[in-house]
């Protein structure tokens, strides 16, 4: 499968839906796959430790999801360019928290390529950059969406993912499930 971003092979979306079927969403438009989202549980010591995406994903097979874990990781979000703007992202993110408050997880986490750094490269760091998105001074194809659908930007993640537009930096995001239950 690929929508505009990750390309999954068969056996890893194989993989994702024998492991945790739930945390993998797909959205349909007149039988057109144009979105898509893939998640699993970890629990992340310390709370906001520095990780990949190769690591915090089991090299993108899900293979370390912990169904006791504490955290919705967002492995990845994608939606077709011709469907932007629709509402479709947002519907996925919030498909994601009410299954963060009906698993009750303590929140949602993700890492999101800083888009448009390259760009800027040159005249700023990383972590300029994704404050200066966080501060509404530049806008970012997805830290700016991140921000507009309740995420809290945390800090700058380094190499993250191999991506040339983001220089391989990526915003550590979270979302804090406002009715999380200590059992």
């Amino acid at each position: 499968m690929a929508i505009y971003g990750m390309i999954w092979p068969s056996s890893f979306l194989q993989s994702h839906i024998q492991i945790f079927p739930e945390g993998q969403l797909c959205v349909e438009v007149d039988g057109r796959l144009i979105g898509s989202a893939s998640s699993l549980i970890v629990s992340l010591r310390p709370d906001h430790a520095q990780h990949t995406w190769a690591y915090i994903t089991g090299n993108g097979l899900f293979k370390n999801h912990d169904p006791n874990g504490d955290s919705l990781y967002g492995a990845d979000i994608s939606i077709h360019p011709e469907f932007r703007r629709n509402g479709i992202g947002t519907m996925l993110y919030n498909v994601r928290k009410d299954m963060t408050i009906r698993l009750n997880l303590r929140r949602i986490l993700a890492g999101g390529r800083l888009y448009n750094y390259h760009k800027y490269a040159s005249t700023m760091s990383a972590q300029e950059y994704a404050e200066k998105v966080v501060n509404g001074e530049l806008k970012d194809l997805v830290l700016s969406f991140q921000l507009e659908n309740g995420f809290k930007f945390i800090k700058v993640l380094s190499d993250y993912l191999y991506d040339k537009r983001s220089l391989n930096y990526a915003s550590f995001i979270e979302w804090l499930n406002p009715q999380y239950r200590i059992l």
